[in-house]
């Protein structure tokens, strides 16, 4: 049997929190239903999706760049570099990576990188799914931790409310600083 794992991250545009990226391998003997990218999907719908892939997966693992490395090497880099330890946390070793988007990872493996895979590839929806269960949950920690930002509802992305939080309450640790709209506040 051929093991494909479906590779993607979440978390690239927030100002604030780390990038998480999910590997998962299907068991092609027990499908899912209702698989697709996450941002289609509602909150409830994701979570019941994330609790039946982790239970019917072959394999999957999380992997992620936090905020200091996003900083020093970019938020692309450390896209790439969150997947490669999704990809390294498998608990089996996967024949052919399947890549939400246009880059490849810089791991010896088959590899193929697809353009809105996280729409038309199972495995990379499942996915894109684990992946943006888990950074939501840690931004509705973040909410408690720094409440006067709105974390719980926003996930760290730039809408107005965050930018005006921004500008009101300062930059926290969880901020990304090398994003401009988090520099402009420093």
């Amino acid at each position: 049997m051929m093991l494909i794992a479906g590779i993607d991250e979440v978390g690239r545009g927030p100002l604030a929190g780390a990038v998480v990226a999910a590997a998962v391998i299907l068991n092609p003997e027990s499908p899912i239903e209702g698989l697709t990218d996450s941002k289609k999907l509602s909150e409830k719908k994701r979570n019941a999706l994330d609790n039946e892939i982790k239970e019917k997966a072959l394999a999957w693992s999380l992997g992620r760049a936090e905020v200091e490395e996003i900083d020093r090497i970019n938020i692309l880099q450390a896209s790439l570099l969150a997947m490669q330890r999704a990809v390294e946390g498998l608990s089996i070793k996967p024949h052919h990576l399947k890549i939400d988007g246009n880059q490849l990872l810089s791991i010896a493996y088959s590899m193929e990188a697809i353009v809105k895979g996280d729409l038309t590839v199972a495995e990379i929806s499942a996915a894109s799914i684990i992946a943006k269960v888990a950074r939501d949950k840690e931004m509705v920690l973040f909410d408690a931790v720094y409440p006067k930002y709105g974390f719980a509802a926003h996930k760290g992305y730039p809408t107005k409310k965050h930018r005006e939080a921004l500008l009101k309450y300062g930059v926290t640790p969880i901020h990304r600083r090398s994003f401009s709209p988090v520099r402009a506040c420093l």
